[in-house]
């Protein structure tokens, strides 16, 4: 019972964290996931938390939707997600997970120097950071951080920020689930999170939703990109002392 209570106490606060800083729970909620159960059922929990998170979102911040980022962001991802959830049974993920960790502190610290300067804002970064971010959650579980660096170089305000990570997750998530429960990922045993998550992804985004009121438009900026910089630091030093 007590593991049971801590795998949702940290469900939880990876929620309320993913909604405030933009780019969704699974950046945490993997690492966090992978010490309850093995690697491909992390893959399809992950996947069926985070429709139900997406969903919350979207209810929460519909009027924040920036359509045409979220096309030209979240066609390449949807593509690619596929294609990533599919190299699942074929190719190993731990190095590929160092190297994302990796590019993620580089391109935080950069953001985060550049904080006060615009970045070229080009469909070229937005189809790419589609690409790379739907590939990393097909293949890893997790890529919203890619997508939260995309998003945060074109400075969205806080609204349109989730609501248009949302629905590109909302769509990249709904692929790689569909994959995932094909292969047989979601184990019987994995079954009893399912409608605990569900709850916790609508509560943690509400909750996510009340803190943001409270924070400014530059400190939201940089508080995403100090998060994802702070949890790929750990990824990194995690991977490397094992």
């Amino acid at each position: 019972m007590e593991k049971y209570i801590l795998f949702f106490v940290l469900a939880f606060v990876a929620e309320i964290i993913g909604t405030v800083s933009g780019f969704g729970s699974s950046i945490l909620f993997v690492p966090i996931a992978s010490w309850f159960m093995d690697f491909k059922s992390v893959l399809a929990v992950t996947a069926v938390f985070h429709v139900f998170s997406n969903l919350s979102k979207i209810l929460l911040f519909r009027k924040g939707v920036d359509r045409k980022i979220a096309l030209k962001l979240g066609i390449p991802a949807v593509i690619f997600v596929l294609t990533g959830a599919i190299l699942t049974n074929y190719i190993p993920v731990k190095e590929i997970e160092l190297l994302m960790n990796i590019l993620l502190v580089s391109l935080s610290v950069f953001l985060v120097w550049k904080s006060n300067k615009k970045l070229e804002q080009t469909d070229r970064n937005l189809v790419l950071g589609g690409t790379i971010s739907g590939f990393l959650a097909g293949l890893i579980g997790t890529g919203g951080a890619i997508r939260g660096i995309t998003l945060a170089a074109f400075r969205l305000k806080k609204n349109a920020f989730i609501a248009t990570s949302a629905i590109i997750d909302l769509a990249v998530d709904g692929g790689r689930m569909i994959v995932y429960l094909a292969s047989g990922y979601l184990h019987a045993s994995s079954l009893i999170y399912i409608p605990f998550l569900i709850g916790i992804s609508w509560i943690g985004s509400w909750i996510g939703k009340l803190i943001l009121g409270h924070i400014s438009e530059h400190i939201f900026r940089i508080f995403v990109l100090v998060i994802i910089l702070g949890i790929s630091i750990t990824q990194v030093i995690m991977y490397l002392s094992k």
